[in-house]
C-alpha cells in the first residue's frame, strides 16, 4: 500500500498509475458527469478557467465536467452547495482567494472555507491588474494621483470581490485619496464597463482584462504583486510606482466537499495535471491571461490558512470590515 506521506511527494502526473485499482474505493472516478460549480457570474477570470480545463479534459474522462455558475454573497451561495454535497468526486468548486476572505468580511457565511471543503489543488496565481478607461488622460499612478486632486468627484474603482476592493481601497488609502468602490459581479461585467467608458478605474485578474485590450479602449497601468506580470510585461508595478511594500494577488484552488477520499484526490489531481502540462492548453491558457499554479493538497491548505491569518489581522487592524 502507498502510504499517504509518500504520495504526497509524488509527481502529479504519476498519481493514476500509481493507484491500484483497490485504493479508487467504489469504481473509477467518474463514474457519472461531474459538476464543477463556479460560485461566480459567467465571463469573469474563474468562469473562464473553469470552462477551459472542463474543455481540456473532456477527451481523457468518460464522463463530461459540466461548468455551472451560482453566483451570489461573493461566492458564498454556490460554494455553500458545494460544501453540503456527497464527497465522492462528482461534486468539485473551483474559488478564488476570497473564498477564505469572506469569513471576515461577510456578516454570515454558513460554513468553515477550510474545515468543510478537501483541498484538491491550487490551479492558478491571478495578479491583479488596474485597469483605466480609455476616457482617462493619465497612464500611470502619479497621473491618477494628479487628476483625482484635480478631479475629485470624477473617478471611481470597480471590484469584484473581497480581494480587488480591499486592494482598490488600500491603493486609495495608500495615495491618500477618497475613490469610491463600485462591486460588480464578474470581471467581465467590470471590463465591458471600463471599456465601454462607464466606469474609469476596475481591479481585476489578468484573464478578465486581456480579451479586451485589442480594443484600444482600456490600458493596464499597474499590477499588484510585487513583481511585474508575465502577460504585461511593460506595466509596472504598484512598488515600481512608489508604493512600498505593496504585494498582493489572488489564485484559484480547486475543492471538493470534506470527506474526499484520498484515492479520488489523487485521480483528480492526476488527471487535472496532465491536462496542466499539455502544451496545447498551456498555449491557450497565456492567451488567455492565466498564469498556472499547480499545488497539491497540503500547500492548497497552507496557502489558505496563511491567508486565512492575513485577513484576520486586516480586520482586526480595521483596514477590511464586515458588510
Amino acid at each position: 500500500m502507498i502510504r499517504k506521506a509518500a504520495l504526497s511527494r509524488r509527481s502529479l502526473l504519476a498519481l493514476p498509475a500509481l493507484l491500484p485499482a483497490t485504493a479508487l474505493g467504489q469504481g473509477t472516478w467518474p463514474q457519472k458527469p461531474v459538476r464543477l460549480i463556479v460560485p461566480y457570474a459567467a465571463g469573469g477570470g474563474t468562469d473562464i478557467l473553469a470552462r477551459a480545463m472542463a474543455e481540456a479534459l473532456r477527451p481523457t474522462l468518460a464522463h463530461p465536467i459540466i461548468v455551472e455558475n451560482r453566483a451570489g454573497a461573493a461566492g458564498v451561495i454556490g460554494s455553500e452547495l458545494v460544501a453540503r454535497a456527497e464527497p465522492d468526486g462528482h461534486t468539485l468548486t473551483a474559488v478564488v482567494s476570497t473564498h477564505v476572505m469572506n469569513r471576515h468580511v461577510l456578516s454570515q457565511v454558513p460554513y468553515d472555507p477550510i474545515r468543510d471543503f478537501t483541498p484538491v489543488s491550487m490551479l492558478t496565481r491571478n495578479t491583479m491588474v488596474l485597469a483605466a478607461s480609455h476616457t482617462l488622460p493619465f497612464t500611470d499612478l502619479a497621473g491618477l494621483r494628479s487628476f483625482a486632486a484635480a478631479n475629485p468627484a470624477r473617478l471611481s474603482t470597480g471590484s469584484t470581490e473581497a480581494l480587488s476592493q480591499f486592494i482598490g481601497q488600500e491603493l486609495a488609502r495608500r495615495l491618500r485619496l477618497e475613490i469610491p468602490d463600485v462591486q460588480y459581479r464578474s470581471g467581465g461585467q467590470l471590463m465591458t464597463d471600463v471599456v465601454a467608458g462607464h466606469l474609469p478605474l476596475g481591479w481585476t485578474s489578468t484573464a478578465s482584462a486581456t480579451p479586451h485590450l485589442a480594443t484600444g479602449r482600456t490600458r493596464i497601468i499597474a499590477v499588484s504583486t510585487s513583481t511585474r506580470t508575465p502577460f504585461f510585461p511593460d506595466v509596472p508595478t504598484v512598488q515600481e510606482q512608489g508604493i512600498a511594500e505593496f504585494d498582493l494577488a489572488g489564485w484559484v484552488a480547486l475543492l471538493a466537499p470534506a470527506g474526499l477520499p484520498d484515492a479520488i484526490s489523487a485521480r483528480i489531481r492526476g488527471y487535472v495535471g496532465t491536462a496542466f502540462a499539455d502544451a496545447a492548453f498551456r498555449a491557450r491558457l497565456t492567451a488567455l491571461g492565466i498564469e498556472p499554479d499547480l499545488r497539491p493538497p497540503a500547500e492548497t491548505l497552507a496557502a489558505m490558512q496563511r491567508e486565512d491569518r492575513i485577513w484576520a489581522a486586516a480586520a482586526a487592524a480595521g483596514h477590511i470590515t464586515r458588510q
